[in-house]
C-alpha cells in the first residue's frame, strides 16, 4: 500500500540524492520547478531526460540505468501511464544494485497494480502528491 501518513513521509525526506524522471530544462514547469527547489535544500538532483544533455547545472542521463551514483529516492515526472515501465526500472535497480529504495510519484501521477508490484519487492512508494508541498508542510 503506497505511503500516505506523515511519519513515513518524513522519513523518504532524508534522502540525499534524487533521480528524477521526466527532469525538465523548461523553467516554470513543476519537473523543472520541483526539482530546483529540491537542490536549494540540499538535495542531489541527478536529471533523467533523454532528451538534454544537462539541467540544473547537472549532467542528465537517458535511463536510471543509465545513473552511476547511489540514488536514494526516484521522482517521477511522467504520465501514469508509464509508471508500470518506470517502477519495472526501479524494481530492476533495486534488484541489482541495492539502492533505489523508493519512488514517488508526483501529483495526478499514480499506477495501483504497478505500486503494488514495487513494494513487493521492497521498494516504498508514495503516489499522487507533490514532493515539494510535502517537503514545505513537514520540514518548512
Amino acid at each position: 500500500m503506497p505511503l500516505t501518513d506523515d511519519e513515513d513521509l518524513d522519513r523518504l525526506l532524508d534522502a540525499e540524492t534524487i533521480a528524477v524522471i521526466g527532469c525538465s530544462t523548461t523553467p516554470g514547469k513543476a519537473a523543472h520547478d520541483v526539482p530546483a527547489y529540491l537542490q536549494r535544500q540540499g538535495y542531489r538532483v541527478i536529471p533523467v531526460n533523454p532528451f538534454a544533455d544537462e539541467i540544473l547545472g547537472e549532467p542528465a542521463f537517458d535511463s536510471l540505468a543509465d545513473v552511476e551514483a547511489d540514488i536514494d529516492l526516484v521522482d517521477v515526472f511522467r504520465p501514469s501511464e508509464e509508471v508500470p515501465e518506470i517502477l519495472d526500472q526501479v524494481r530492476a535497480r533495486h534488484a541489482a544494485r541495492g539502492d533505489a529504495g523508493a519512488a514517488w510519484l508526483q501529483l495526478g501521477i499514480s499506477d495501483d497494480e504497478a505500486a503494488a508490484a514495487a513494494e513487493a519487492d521492497g521498494i516504498e512508494v508514495v503516489q499522487d502528491r507533490c514532493l515539494k508541498v510535502e517537503h514545505r508542510r513537514l520540514r518548512g
